[in-house]
C-alpha cells in the first residue's frame, strides 16, 4: 500500500524506512522517562480465533508455570538495576487469555510492585467464557479496577462469522459490571460480514445498558495470516457504521475518548495503546522508550530459553530518528484525538509547531484539527481520515513484522517502507 509509505516520507522528511534489526541489549534506559505504562503478554488460550492477530497459543498446562517463571525472571533483568521505585500510570495484561494463568496473576502482579508504584490501576483483558464469580473475586482481591471483554457483538450471526457463541453474554456482563471495577470495556467489531448498521448499534447500546462504562469498536481487518471464513465488509460500508456509532454517541451524552473509542461522560477512561513510552514483558510484548521501540520473541520455548540464559527475550530493534519517534508520538495521539503540546516537548524536547507547523496548518485548514489551548483535537472529519490510515498502516506494517515474526524466532531484519 502507498499511503504508509506516501505519509512516511512526508512526515520523516526522509526516504529512510522503518527498519527493524536483529540487535538487543540486556540494558533498557526507562528510569527518567514520563508517563510510562507496563504491559504484560499472556499468549495461552483455550481456543484460537482466526479473526484475532495477537500472539497466541493453545492453553498447555505443563508449559503455563515455565511461562510464568520466566516472565518473572525477565522482570528482574530489565529492572534490576533500578535504585528507587518508579511511578507508572498503569499496568495491561493482554492475550490471549489472562484469566488462564490466574493462579499466577497476583504473583506477576507483586513482582512488578517490587519496582514500580502503579497510580492509575491495573487492567485485564476478558473473554466472556471467563466471567465468572471466582475468576471476578481473584481479580479485585489482587488489585485489579480495568476489565475489558471481549464480546466482538451480541448478534448470533455475527459471532457466528467469528466462528465465536453467545454464550449469555449480557448476563455476564452484568455479572461483571456487579464488582465495582471502575472501567469495563467492552471490545466490539463493526464491519463483520453480513451485519448491519440496525445490529451494530444494538450492540453498542446493549455494551452499555448492561454495565459497560466504554466501548471500544474496532473494523473488522482480515490479517494475511489469519484463517477467516468471510472477508471484511467494503470501506464505504465501514464508513457508514462507523458515521452511525459516533452519531449516535453523540445523541446519547456519550463522549468520543478515541478514534474508535467511546465512553460514558465523567467515568474513567483506559486504553491499551495510548501511552508515550511503556514496558512489556512476555513473549512478542513490545516496549517504547525515549528513541528505541524493541519486539520480543514470537516463540514461547525461545522466549523461555533466552530467558533461562539471563538475556532479554528481544527479537527486533527499530533505531527512531528523532522525527521518526515525533511521528509516532503524533500517530497514537491523534487516535487519542488529542495533540498535546507539553507532552510532545516533554518526550522530543522540541516545539510541537516547529517541528511539524506545516502539516498542522494544512490539517486545520482542511478541517482535520482544531487548535486548543493545550495543543489540537482531531475533529470527527479527521478521526475518519485516521481510521483510514490506521487500516493501512495495519495492512502494510503490523501485518508484515508479526507475519515474519510468526514464522522466525529471531529475523535477521525487517524493513517497512
Amino acid at each position: 500500500m502507498l499511503l504508509p509509505s506516501i505519509l512516511r516520507i512526508f512526515l520523516t522528511r526522509s526516504f529512510k524506512p522503518f527498519i527493524f534489526k536483529n540487535k538487543y541489549s540486556d540494558r533498557l534506559e526507562y528510569q527518567n522517562l514520563k508517563n510510562m505504562g507496563l504491559y504484560v503478554h499472556i499468549p495461552f488460550c483455550k481456543t484460537l480465533c482466526a479473526f484475532c492477530p495477537y500472539f497466541k497459543v493453545k492453553y498447555n498446562e505443563t508449559l503455563v508455570p515455565e511461562y510464568i517463571n520466566a516472565l518473572l525472571k525477565e522482570i528482574d533483568i530489565v529492572c534490576h538495576e533500578q535504585k528507587e521505585k518508579k511511578t507508572v500510570t498503569s499496568l495491561y495484561f493482554g492475550g490471549g487469555t489472562p484469566a488462564l494463568i490466574l493462579p499466577f496473576l497476583q504473583k506477576i502482579i507483586l513482582k512488578l510492585e517490587e519496582y514500580f508504584f502503579i497510580k492509575d490501576g491495573i487492567g485485564v483483558e476478558l473473554h466472556p467464557d471467563n466471567i465468572c464469580e471466582n475468576t471476578l473475586n481473584v481479580l479485585r482481591t489482587s488489585g485489579v479496577n480495568m476489565i475489558s471483554i471481549g464480546i466482538q457483538s451480541f448478534d448470533n450471526g455475527c459471532l457466528e462469522a467469528l466462528g465465536r457463541k453467545n454464550d449469555n453474554f449480557t448476563e455476564k456482563l452484568k455479572l461483571a459490571a456487579s464488582y465495582g471495577f471502575s472501567v469495563i470495556d467492552a471490545d466490539l467489531i463493526f464491519g463483520i460480514p453480513n451485519q448491519t448498521k440496525t445490529g451494530l448499534l444494538n450492540d453498542f447500546a446493549l455494551a452499555f445498558k448492561y454495565g459497560a462504562t466504554q466501548v471500544s469498536t474496532y473494523p473488522f481487518i482480515d490479517f494475511t495470516f489469519a484463517n477467516n471464513m468471510y472477508k471484511p465488509m467494503p470501506e464505504k460500508a465501514k464508513k457508514k457504521m462507523l458515521a452511525a456509532i459516533t452519531e449516535y454517541a453523540a445523541m446519547n451524552n456519550i463522549e468520543r475518548t478515541s478514534v474508535w473509542t467511546f465512553a460514558k461522560k465523567g467515568t474513567k477512561k483506559y486504553s491499551s495503546v495510548t501511552r508515550d513510552c511503556f514496558l512489556g514483558f512476555g513473549a512478542s510484548a513490545t516496549a517504547l522508550l525515549q528513541d528505541i521501540f524493541k519486539i520480543n520473541t514470537f516463540s514461547i520455548t525461545d522466549y523461555i530459553q533466552r530467558v533461562n540464559e539471563n538475556h532479554l527475550p528481544t527479537s527486533l530493534t527499530l533505531d527512531f530518528t528523532k522525527r521518526q519517534r515525533a511521528c509516532y508520538f503524533l500517530f497514537w495521539s491523534c487516535y487519542s484525538m488529542r495533540i498535546d503540546r507539553e507532552a510532545f516537548s516533554e518526550m522530543l524536547g522540541e516545539n510541537l509547531e516547529k517541528l511539524f507547523g506545516t502539516e498542522l496548518l494544512f490539517c486545520r485548514i482542511f478541517g482535520l484539527l482544531k487548535k486548543e489551548n493545550t495543543g489540537y483535537r482531531i475533529t470527527n472529519k479527521g478521526a475518519y481520515l485516521y481510521h483510514k490510515i490506521e487500516q493501512a498502516y495495519t495492512t502494510a506494517y503490523i501485518d508484515k513484522s508479526w507475519n515474519i515474526s510468526r514464522l522466525q524466532p529471531f529475523p535477521e531484519k525487517i524493513i517497512l517502507k
